[in-house]
Protein backbone atom coordinates (compact mmCIF):
# COMPACT_ATOMS: atom_id res chain seq x y z
CA UNK A 1 0.00 0.00 0.00
CA UNK A 2 1.44 3.54 -0.85
CA UNK A 3 1.58 5.93 2.33
CA UNK A 4 0.84 9.40 1.41
CA UNK A 5 2.76 12.05 2.78
CA UNK A 6 1.18 13.99 5.82
CA UNK A 7 -0.43 17.57 5.16
CA UNK A 8 -0.02 20.21 7.89
CA UNK A 9 -2.15 23.12 8.39
CA UNK A 10 0.20 26.18 8.88
CA UNK A 11 -1.66 29.96 9.33
CA UNK A 12 -4.52 29.77 6.30
CA UNK A 13 -2.88 26.98 3.50
CA UNK A 14 -2.14 23.44 3.59
CA UNK A 15 1.30 22.04 3.49
CA UNK A 16 3.24 18.48 1.91
CA UNK A 17 5.09 17.77 5.35
CA UNK A 18 7.65 16.22 3.55
CA UNK A 19 8.93 18.80 1.76
CA UNK A 20 6.68 21.79 2.98
CA UNK A 21 5.51 23.04 -0.30
CA UNK A 22 2.30 24.12 -0.21
CA UNK A 23 -0.92 22.12 -0.73
CA UNK A 24 -3.82 23.76 -3.36
CA UNK A 25 -6.57 21.44 -4.37
CA UNK A 26 -7.22 19.85 -7.79
CA UNK A 27 -10.56 18.25 -6.61
CA UNK A 28 -13.04 16.95 -7.97
CA UNK A 29 -16.62 15.72 -6.57
CA UNK A 30 -16.83 11.99 -6.75
CA UNK A 31 -20.67 10.73 -5.62
CA UNK A 32 -23.99 10.45 -6.82
CA UNK A 33 -26.75 12.47 -5.75
CA UNK A 34 -28.95 10.09 -3.61
CA UNK A 35 -31.91 11.01 -5.71
CA UNK A 36 -30.45 9.64 -8.98
CA UNK A 37 -30.34 6.22 -7.75
CA UNK A 38 -32.55 3.39 -7.77
CA UNK A 39 -32.68 3.35 -4.26
CA UNK A 40 -33.62 5.58 -1.45
CA UNK A 41 -30.63 4.95 0.28
CA UNK A 42 -27.44 6.64 -1.07
CA UNK A 43 -24.62 5.26 -3.08
CA UNK A 44 -20.99 4.79 -1.17
CA UNK A 45 -18.89 5.36 -4.38
CA UNK A 46 -15.64 4.05 -2.10
CA UNK A 47 -16.84 0.42 -1.66
CA UNK A 48 -17.02 -0.23 -5.41
CA UNK A 49 -13.54 -1.36 -6.26
CA UNK A 50 -14.16 -1.83 -9.93
CA UNK A 51 -15.46 1.84 -10.67
CA UNK A 52 -12.78 3.01 -8.53
CA UNK A 53 -10.51 1.32 -10.87
CA UNK A 54 -12.33 2.51 -13.82
CA UNK A 55 -12.43 6.31 -12.92
CA UNK A 56 -9.05 6.90 -11.54
CA UNK A 57 -7.61 7.29 -14.58
CA UNK A 58 -10.01 9.94 -15.51
CA UNK A 59 -9.68 11.79 -12.31
CA UNK A 60 -6.05 10.83 -12.95
CA UNK A 61 -6.39 13.16 -16.44
CA UNK A 62 -7.47 16.20 -14.87
CA UNK A 63 -4.44 16.21 -12.50
CA UNK A 64 -6.89 15.25 -9.37
CA UNK A 65 -5.22 15.29 -5.85
CA UNK A 66 -8.18 15.02 -3.75
CA UNK A 67 -11.66 13.92 -4.03
CA UNK A 68 -14.73 14.91 -2.05
CA UNK A 69 -17.45 12.15 -1.26
CA UNK A 70 -20.60 13.38 0.73
CA UNK A 71 -21.48 10.03 2.72
CA UNK A 72 -20.10 6.95 3.22
CA UNK A 73 -21.50 3.28 4.31
CA UNK A 74 -19.38 2.76 7.48
CA UNK A 75 -20.34 -1.11 7.57
CA UNK A 76 -18.94 -1.79 4.08
CA UNK A 77 -14.67 -2.23 3.51
CA UNK A 78 -12.98 0.86 1.53
CA UNK A 79 -9.75 -0.56 1.79
CA UNK A 80 -9.41 -1.46 -1.65
CA UNK A 81 -10.65 2.50 -3.39
CA UNK A 82 -8.73 4.21 -0.48
CA UNK A 83 -5.24 2.22 -1.65
CA UNK A 84 -5.83 2.47 -4.78
CA UNK A 85 -6.40 6.76 -4.51
CA UNK A 86 -3.19 6.71 -2.43
CA UNK A 87 -1.33 4.78 -5.49
CA UNK A 88 -2.57 7.82 -7.42
CA UNK A 89 -1.32 10.24 -5.27
CA UNK A 90 -5.46 11.45 -4.57
CA UNK A 91 -6.87 12.07 -1.05
CA UNK A 92 -10.11 11.88 0.46
CA UNK A 93 -12.62 14.96 2.01
CA UNK A 94 -15.15 13.50 3.26
CA UNK A 95 -18.51 14.39 4.95
CA UNK A 96 -18.90 12.92 8.23
CA UNK A 97 -23.06 12.93 7.68
CA UNK A 98 -25.89 10.60 5.52
CA UNK A 99 -29.27 11.69 4.37
CA UNK A 100 -31.06 9.86 7.60
CA UNK A 101 -28.50 11.20 10.16
CA UNK A 102 -27.24 14.90 9.54
CA UNK A 103 -27.99 18.00 11.44
CA UNK A 104 -31.58 19.51 10.49
CA UNK A 105 -31.15 23.49 9.44
CA UNK A 106 -34.94 23.81 10.25
CA UNK A 107 -34.97 21.31 13.78
CA UNK A 108 -31.30 21.41 14.24
CA UNK A 109 -29.92 18.93 17.46
CA UNK A 110 -26.82 17.64 18.60
CA UNK A 111 -27.77 14.41 19.84
CA UNK A 112 -25.91 10.75 20.98
CA UNK A 113 -27.58 9.45 17.28
CA UNK A 114 -25.45 11.99 15.76
CA UNK A 115 -22.55 11.74 17.34
CA UNK A 116 -22.27 7.78 17.22
CA UNK A 117 -22.83 8.30 12.95
CA UNK A 118 -19.74 11.10 13.29
CA UNK A 119 -17.50 8.85 15.10
CA UNK A 120 -18.39 5.83 13.13
CA UNK A 121 -16.85 7.26 9.94
CA UNK A 122 -13.49 8.59 12.16
CA UNK A 123 -13.27 5.12 13.22
CA UNK A 124 -13.49 3.75 9.62
CA UNK A 125 -11.11 6.18 8.12
CA UNK A 126 -8.21 7.37 10.17
CA UNK A 127 -6.27 4.66 9.06
CA UNK A 128 -6.47 5.82 5.43
CA UNK A 129 -3.04 7.98 4.94
CA UNK A 130 -4.56 9.62 2.46
CA UNK A 131 -7.76 10.98 4.46
CA UNK A 132 -7.75 14.59 4.13
CA UNK A 133 -10.31 15.84 6.28
CA UNK A 134 -14.12 15.41 7.38
CA UNK A 135 -16.60 17.75 6.97
CA UNK A 136 -19.15 17.98 9.96
CA UNK A 137 -21.50 19.99 7.51
CA UNK A 138 -23.02 21.19 4.17
CA UNK A 139 -24.79 24.30 3.91
CA UNK A 140 -26.79 23.38 7.08
CA UNK A 141 -27.21 27.18 7.70
CA UNK A 142 -28.30 28.56 4.15
CA UNK A 143 -29.90 31.42 4.83
CA UNK A 144 -30.27 34.48 7.38
CA UNK A 145 -33.17 32.21 8.98
CA UNK A 146 -31.74 29.13 10.08
CA UNK A 147 -27.95 30.19 11.45
CA UNK A 148 -29.00 29.29 14.62
CA UNK A 149 -28.16 25.85 12.90
CA UNK A 150 -24.60 26.28 12.94
CA UNK A 151 -24.31 26.31 16.90
CA UNK A 152 -24.62 22.45 16.11
CA UNK A 153 -22.57 21.48 13.50
CA UNK A 154 -19.90 23.85 15.77
CA UNK A 155 -20.67 21.64 18.47
CA UNK A 156 -20.67 18.68 16.05
CA UNK A 157 -16.70 20.17 14.90
CA UNK A 158 -16.46 20.52 18.85
CA UNK A 159 -16.80 16.74 19.68
CA UNK A 160 -15.60 15.14 16.21
CA UNK A 161 -11.72 16.95 17.24
CA UNK A 162 -12.30 15.83 20.43
CA UNK A 163 -13.12 12.22 19.90
CA UNK A 164 -10.33 12.20 17.51
CA UNK A 165 -7.92 13.51 20.19
CA UNK A 166 -9.24 10.97 23.08
CA UNK A 167 -8.88 8.20 20.63
CA UNK A 168 -5.68 8.91 20.03
CA UNK A 169 -5.73 8.77 16.35
CA UNK A 170 -3.90 10.77 14.27
CA UNK A 171 -4.90 14.19 14.01
CA UNK A 172 -7.68 15.05 10.87
CA UNK A 173 -8.90 18.16 10.55
CA UNK A 174 -12.30 18.64 11.03
CA UNK A 175 -14.11 21.62 8.93
CA UNK A 176 -17.50 22.83 7.21
CA UNK A 177 -18.72 23.59 3.81
CA UNK A 178 -20.96 26.33 3.33
CA UNK A 179 -23.02 27.56 0.58
CA UNK A 180 -22.64 31.31 -0.71
CA UNK A 181 -25.26 33.58 0.78
CA UNK A 182 -24.10 37.32 0.65
CA UNK A 183 -25.91 38.20 3.58
CA UNK A 184 -24.36 35.85 5.97
CA UNK A 185 -21.35 34.55 4.43
CA UNK A 186 -18.32 36.45 6.05
CA UNK A 187 -20.25 35.88 9.24
CA UNK A 188 -20.61 31.98 8.69
CA UNK A 189 -16.61 31.50 7.91
CA UNK A 190 -15.55 33.70 10.81
CA UNK A 191 -18.12 31.93 13.19
CA UNK A 192 -16.41 28.41 12.22
CA UNK A 193 -12.96 30.06 12.61
CA UNK A 194 -13.41 31.64 15.78
CA UNK A 195 -13.16 30.36 19.37
CA UNK A 196 -10.34 28.15 21.09
CA UNK A 197 -8.65 25.67 18.86
CA UNK A 198 -10.72 22.73 20.24
CA UNK A 199 -13.96 24.27 18.99
CA UNK A 200 -13.40 25.73 15.51
CA UNK A 201 -13.19 24.31 12.51
CA UNK A 202 -9.54 23.42 11.25
CA UNK A 203 -10.53 24.22 7.72
CA UNK A 204 -13.68 26.28 5.96
CA UNK A 205 -14.96 25.45 2.51
CA UNK A 206 -17.50 27.16 0.50
CA UNK A 207 -19.54 26.04 -2.51
CA UNK A 208 -18.99 28.86 -4.88
CA UNK A 209 -21.05 29.20 -8.37
CA UNK A 210 -20.29 32.93 -9.35
CA UNK A 211 -18.37 32.43 -12.24
CA UNK A 212 -20.65 31.49 -15.31
CA UNK A 213 -19.15 31.17 -18.94
CA UNK A 214 -16.34 34.03 -19.76
CA UNK A 215 -16.48 35.77 -16.90
CA UNK A 216 -13.65 37.48 -14.90
CA UNK A 217 -12.11 37.82 -11.71
CA UNK A 218 -13.74 41.10 -11.10
CA UNK A 219 -16.98 40.61 -12.29
CA UNK A 220 -17.24 37.06 -10.98
CA UNK A 221 -17.36 38.45 -7.49
CA UNK A 222 -14.31 36.10 -6.66
CA UNK A 223 -12.01 39.79 -6.29
CA UNK A 224 -14.38 40.57 -3.42
CA UNK A 225 -14.66 37.51 -1.63
CA UNK A 226 -11.17 36.34 -1.38
CA UNK A 227 -10.76 40.32 -0.19
CA UNK A 228 -13.39 39.65 2.23
CA UNK A 229 -11.63 36.28 3.26
CA UNK A 230 -8.32 37.48 3.22
CA UNK A 231 -7.76 37.75 7.41
CA UNK A 232 -9.81 34.33 8.00
CA UNK A 233 -6.54 32.48 9.24
CA UNK A 234 -7.69 29.06 8.63
CA UNK A 235 -7.60 27.14 4.66
CA UNK A 236 -10.33 28.44 3.08
CA UNK A 237 -11.28 26.70 -0.48
CA UNK A 238 -13.86 26.03 -2.57
CA UNK A 239 -15.78 22.90 -1.38
CA UNK A 240 -17.98 23.21 -4.57
CA UNK A 241 -16.92 25.23 -8.25
CA UNK A 242 -18.42 24.96 -11.65
CA UNK A 243 -21.44 27.31 -12.81
CA UNK A 244 -23.19 25.54 -15.77
CA UNK A 245 -25.43 28.44 -16.51
CA UNK A 246 -23.38 28.43 -19.72
CA UNK A 247 -22.70 24.75 -21.17
CA UNK A 248 -20.60 23.38 -21.80
CA UNK A 249 -18.82 24.86 -18.84
CA UNK A 250 -15.34 26.23 -20.50
CA UNK A 251 -13.95 26.36 -16.55
CA UNK A 252 -11.86 29.51 -17.09
CA UNK A 253 -12.56 30.51 -13.58
CA UNK A 254 -9.70 27.83 -13.14
CA UNK A 255 -6.85 30.19 -14.18
CA UNK A 256 -8.14 32.37 -11.43
CA UNK A 257 -8.24 30.00 -8.88
CA UNK A 258 -4.50 29.17 -9.02
CA UNK A 259 -3.31 32.74 -9.69
CA UNK A 260 -1.36 34.72 -7.51
CA UNK A 261 -4.11 36.48 -7.16
CA UNK A 262 -6.08 33.94 -4.81
CA UNK A 263 -3.75 31.29 -4.00
CA UNK A 264 -2.55 33.14 -0.96
CA UNK A 265 -6.33 33.50 0.63
CA UNK A 266 -7.47 30.16 -1.04
CA UNK A 267 -6.13 26.54 -1.06
CA UNK A 268 -7.51 25.57 -4.48
CA UNK A 269 -10.99 23.64 -5.35
CA UNK A 270 -13.29 20.90 -5.49
CA UNK A 271 -15.41 20.74 -9.30
CA UNK A 272 -18.90 19.87 -9.16
CA UNK A 273 -18.99 17.34 -10.29
CA UNK A 274 -17.43 13.41 -11.49
CA UNK A 275 -20.93 12.01 -12.64
CA UNK A 276 -23.18 13.70 -15.26
CA UNK A 277 -27.18 13.19 -13.73
CA UNK A 278 -30.33 14.81 -14.41
CA UNK A 279 -28.76 18.56 -13.02
CA UNK A 280 -25.94 18.18 -15.64
CA UNK A 281 -22.92 19.16 -13.27
CA UNK A 282 -21.11 15.98 -14.79
CA UNK A 283 -17.74 15.46 -16.60
CA UNK A 284 -18.34 12.52 -17.66
CA UNK A 285 -21.54 9.82 -18.67
CA UNK A 286 -21.38 6.13 -17.49
CA UNK A 287 -23.20 3.36 -19.48
CA UNK A 288 -22.74 0.00 -18.68
CA UNK A 289 -19.56 0.90 -16.64
CA UNK A 290 -18.29 2.52 -19.89
CA UNK A 291 -16.63 6.33 -19.28
CA UNK A 292 -17.34 9.05 -22.06
CA UNK A 293 -15.75 12.27 -21.16
CA UNK A 294 -18.16 15.49 -21.74
CA UNK A 295 -16.47 19.12 -23.31
CA UNK A 296 -17.13 19.88 -19.51
CA UNK A 297 -14.16 16.94 -18.77
CA UNK A 298 -11.85 18.06 -21.61
CA UNK A 299 -12.06 21.90 -21.29
CA UNK A 300 -11.26 21.29 -17.40
CA UNK A 301 -8.60 19.19 -18.43
CA UNK A 302 -7.62 21.38 -20.62
CA UNK A 303 -7.68 24.66 -18.40
CA UNK A 304 -6.17 22.58 -15.33
CA UNK A 305 -3.06 21.86 -17.94
CA UNK A 306 -2.48 25.36 -18.01
CA UNK A 307 -2.10 26.31 -14.48
CA UNK A 308 1.42 27.59 -13.00
CA UNK A 309 0.90 28.46 -9.21
CA UNK A 310 3.55 29.98 -7.20
CA UNK A 311 3.54 28.12 -4.03
CA UNK A 312 4.78 29.06 -0.82
CA UNK A 313 6.99 26.90 1.35
CA UNK A 314 5.61 26.37 4.87
CA UNK A 315 9.12 28.33 6.47
CA UNK A 316 8.61 31.43 3.92
CA UNK A 317 5.38 32.80 5.01
CA UNK A 318 4.89 34.31 8.56
CA UNK A 319 1.77 32.72 10.05
CA UNK A 320 -0.06 34.54 13.28
CA UNK A 321 -2.12 32.63 16.05
CA UNK A 322 -4.46 35.30 16.15
CA UNK A 323 -8.10 33.82 16.42
CA UNK A 324 -11.01 35.48 13.86
CA UNK A 325 -13.43 37.65 16.15
CA UNK A 326 -16.90 35.65 15.96
CA UNK A 327 -19.79 37.80 15.12
CA UNK A 328 -21.91 38.75 17.22
CA UNK A 329 -26.01 37.74 17.81
CA UNK A 330 -27.67 40.78 15.38
CA UNK A 331 -29.32 41.56 11.61
CA UNK A 332 -28.61 38.38 9.84
CA UNK A 333 -26.68 36.41 12.26
CA UNK A 334 -28.40 34.17 14.70
CA UNK A 335 -25.93 31.92 16.21
CA UNK A 336 -24.64 31.94 19.84
CA UNK A 337 -20.57 31.19 20.30
CA UNK A 338 -22.34 29.34 23.30
CA UNK A 339 -22.71 25.99 22.07
CA UNK A 340 -24.66 22.67 23.03
CA UNK A 341 -23.54 20.52 25.43
CA UNK A 342 -21.40 16.88 24.40
CA UNK A 343 -23.97 14.27 23.84
CA UNK A 344 -23.05 11.69 26.92
CA UNK A 345 -24.28 8.21 27.06
CA UNK A 346 -24.21 7.98 30.98
CA UNK A 347 -25.73 11.67 31.46
CA UNK A 348 -28.56 10.25 28.80
CA UNK A 349 -28.48 6.41 30.97
CA UNK A 350 -28.65 8.02 34.06
CA UNK A 351 -31.82 10.06 33.63
CA UNK A 352 -33.68 6.74 31.83
CA UNK A 353 -32.97 4.40 35.09
CA UNK A 354 -34.38 7.50 37.14
CA UNK A 355 -37.74 7.33 35.84
CA UNK A 356 -40.97 5.57 36.78
CA UNK A 357 -43.13 6.35 33.20
CA UNK A 358 -41.35 5.27 30.18
CA UNK A 359 -42.27 4.91 26.50
CA UNK A 360 -42.81 1.02 25.03
CA UNK A 361 -39.38 -0.03 23.83
CA UNK A 362 -41.02 -0.61 20.29
CA UNK A 363 -42.42 2.93 19.17
CA UNK A 364 -40.80 3.79 15.94
CA UNK A 365 -39.85 7.42 14.87
CA UNK A 366 -43.45 8.61 14.14
CA UNK A 367 -45.10 7.19 17.37
CA UNK A 368 -42.31 8.98 19.42
CA UNK A 369 -42.79 12.26 17.79
CA UNK A 370 -46.99 11.93 17.91
CA UNK A 371 -46.19 11.57 21.72
CA UNK A 372 -44.22 14.30 22.03
CA UNK A 373 -46.43 16.29 20.27
CA UNK A 374 -49.33 15.87 22.92
CA UNK A 375 -46.89 15.78 26.26
CA UNK A 376 -45.16 18.89 25.06
CA UNK A 377 -48.23 20.64 24.69
CA UNK A 378 -49.11 19.78 28.33
CA UNK A 379 -45.36 19.98 30.76
CA UNK A 380 -42.59 22.14 30.10
CA UNK A 381 -39.85 20.09 27.41
CA UNK A 382 -36.61 22.95 28.24
CA UNK A 383 -34.78 20.15 29.59
CA UNK A 384 -34.86 18.15 26.22
CA UNK A 385 -35.00 21.42 24.12
CA UNK A 386 -32.58 23.97 22.91
CA UNK A 387 -31.74 26.97 21.58
CA UNK A 388 -28.70 27.68 19.48
CA UNK A 389 -29.39 31.61 19.24
CA UNK A 390 -30.16 32.12 23.61
CA UNK A 391 -27.49 29.59 24.40
CA UNK A 392 -29.94 27.60 26.48
CA UNK A 393 -29.86 24.03 26.45
CA UNK A 394 -31.96 21.55 28.42
CA UNK A 395 -29.70 18.84 30.41
CA UNK A 396 -31.02 16.25 28.27
CA UNK A 397 -31.29 18.38 24.77
CA UNK A 398 -28.51 15.75 23.23
CA UNK A 399 -29.94 12.25 24.56
CA UNK A 400 -31.55 9.49 21.56
CA UNK A 401 -35.10 10.70 21.15
CA UNK A 402 -36.92 7.51 23.13
CA UNK A 403 -34.65 8.66 25.96
CA UNK A 404 -35.81 11.99 25.59
CA UNK A 405 -39.32 11.14 25.32
CA UNK A 406 -38.86 9.16 28.50
CA UNK A 407 -38.24 12.07 30.37
CA UNK A 408 -40.78 14.09 29.12
CA UNK A 409 -43.70 11.07 30.05
CA UNK A 410 -42.33 11.16 33.28
CA UNK A 411 -42.94 14.62 33.74
CA UNK A 412 -46.12 14.03 32.67
CA UNK A 413 -47.03 11.34 35.05
CA UNK A 414 -45.94 13.40 38.13
CA UNK A 415 -47.76 16.14 37.02
CA UNK A 416 -50.96 14.30 37.30
CA UNK A 417 -50.32 13.12 40.52
CA UNK A 418 -48.53 9.56 39.10
CA UNK A 419 -51.81 8.08 38.67
CA UNK A 420 -51.43 5.08 36.51
CA UNK A 421 -53.63 6.35 34.23
CA UNK A 422 -51.01 8.96 33.20
CA UNK A 423 -48.69 6.58 32.04
CA UNK A 424 -50.81 4.17 29.93
CA UNK A 425 -51.43 6.33 26.32
CA UNK A 426 -52.65 3.38 24.99
CA UNK A 427 -50.00 1.33 25.67
CA UNK A 428 -47.70 3.31 24.96
CA UNK A 429 -46.13 3.88 27.82
CA UNK A 430 -45.45 1.92 31.24
CA UNK A 431 -44.25 2.04 34.49
CA UNK A 432 -40.97 0.61 35.41
CA UNK A 433 -38.58 0.19 38.83
CA UNK A 434 -36.90 3.83 39.18
CA UNK A 435 -33.73 3.66 40.54
CA UNK A 436 -30.15 5.52 41.04
CA UNK A 437 -26.82 4.24 40.73
CA UNK A 438 -24.24 5.85 43.19
CA UNK A 439 -22.71 7.21 40.17
CA UNK A 440 -26.11 9.09 38.88
CA UNK A 441 -26.16 11.32 41.90
CA UNK A 442 -24.92 14.13 40.78
CA UNK A 443 -25.84 13.97 37.21
CA UNK A 444 -29.12 13.64 38.31
CA UNK A 445 -29.05 15.97 40.84
CA UNK A 446 -27.37 18.85 38.54
CA UNK A 447 -29.70 18.52 36.05
CA UNK A 448 -32.68 18.97 38.49
CA UNK A 449 -36.14 17.67 38.30
CA UNK A 450 -36.83 19.94 34.88
CA UNK A 451 -33.59 18.87 33.21
CA UNK A 452 -32.79 22.63 33.27
CA UNK A 453 -30.05 22.51 35.34
CA UNK A 454 -25.84 21.97 34.65
CA UNK A 455 -24.85 18.73 33.51
CA UNK A 456 -21.79 17.82 32.53
CA UNK A 457 -21.23 15.83 29.01
CA UNK A 458 -18.09 14.02 28.07
CA UNK A 459 -16.89 12.53 24.62
CA UNK A 460 -17.08 8.75 25.47
CA UNK A 461 -14.42 6.57 24.16
CA UNK A 462 -13.49 2.98 24.98
CA UNK A 463 -11.30 4.11 27.87
CA UNK A 464 -13.68 6.69 28.85
CA UNK A 465 -11.00 9.22 28.82
CA UNK A 466 -12.55 12.39 27.67
CA UNK A 467 -13.02 16.35 27.32
CA UNK A 468 -15.78 17.54 29.45
CA UNK A 469 -18.33 19.81 28.13
CA UNK A 470 -21.18 22.30 30.42
CA UNK A 471 -24.21 22.89 29.41
CA UNK A 472 -25.92 25.77 32.31
CA UNK A 473 -29.32 26.71 32.94
CA UNK A 474 -31.25 27.35 36.23
CA UNK A 475 -33.39 24.13 38.02
CA UNK A 476 -37.05 25.79 37.85
CA UNK A 477 -39.98 24.74 36.13
CA UNK A 478 -40.38 27.50 34.01
CA UNK A 479 -39.57 27.90 30.70
CA UNK A 480 -35.75 27.87 29.32
CA UNK A 481 -35.62 31.04 28.20
CA UNK A 482 -35.39 32.11 31.69
CA UNK A 483 -32.42 30.44 32.56
CA UNK A 484 -28.45 31.36 33.02
CA UNK A 485 -26.47 30.12 30.25
CA UNK A 486 -22.69 29.50 29.93
CA UNK A 487 -20.46 28.55 27.24
CA UNK A 488 -20.01 24.91 26.84
CA UNK A 489 -16.19 24.37 26.20
CA UNK A 490 -13.69 21.63 26.24
CA UNK A 491 -11.60 21.24 29.00
CA UNK A 492 -8.86 20.47 26.56
CA UNK A 493 -8.65 23.73 24.91
CA UNK A 494 -5.91 25.57 24.59
CA UNK A 495 -4.90 28.80 23.31
CA UNK A 496 -5.06 29.40 19.19
CA UNK A 497 -2.43 27.01 17.72
CA UNK A 498 -1.26 28.55 14.06
CA UNK A 499 0.01 25.29 13.10
CA UNK A 500 -1.51 21.90 13.29
CA UNK A 501 -0.37 18.48 11.76
CA UNK A 502 -2.84 15.59 10.34
CA UNK A 503 -2.02 12.40 8.15
CA UNK A 504 0.41 10.25 9.58
CA UNK A 505 3.96 10.82 9.42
Amino acid sequence: ATDLPAIEISGNKFYYSNNGSQFLMRGVAYQQDTDSTSTTSFVDPLTDYDSCLRDIPYLQELQTNVIRVYALNVSQDHTDCMEALAAANIYVIADLSEPDLSIDRDDPTWTLELLDRYTSVVDAFHNYTNILGFFAGNEVTNNASNTDASAYVKAAVRDTKAYILEMGYKSIPVGYSSNDDSDIRLDLAEYFACGDESDRADFFGINMYEWCGDSTYETSGYETITEEYKNLGVPIFFSEYGCNEVSPRNFTEVQAIYSDEMTDVWSGGIVYMYYEETNNYGLVTIDNSEVSTLDDFNNLKSQIALIDPSYTTIGSVTTSATVTTCPTVGGYWSATTVLPPTPDSEVCDCMVASLSCVGDSTLDSDGIAELFSYVCGEVDCSGVTGNGTTGIYGSYSACKAKAQLDFVLNLYYSANGESSTACDFSGSASLQTASTASSCTAILSSAGEYGTGTVSGTVRTTTDSASTTTVSGSDSGSTSDSSSSSTSSSSTSGSASAHIAFSPL
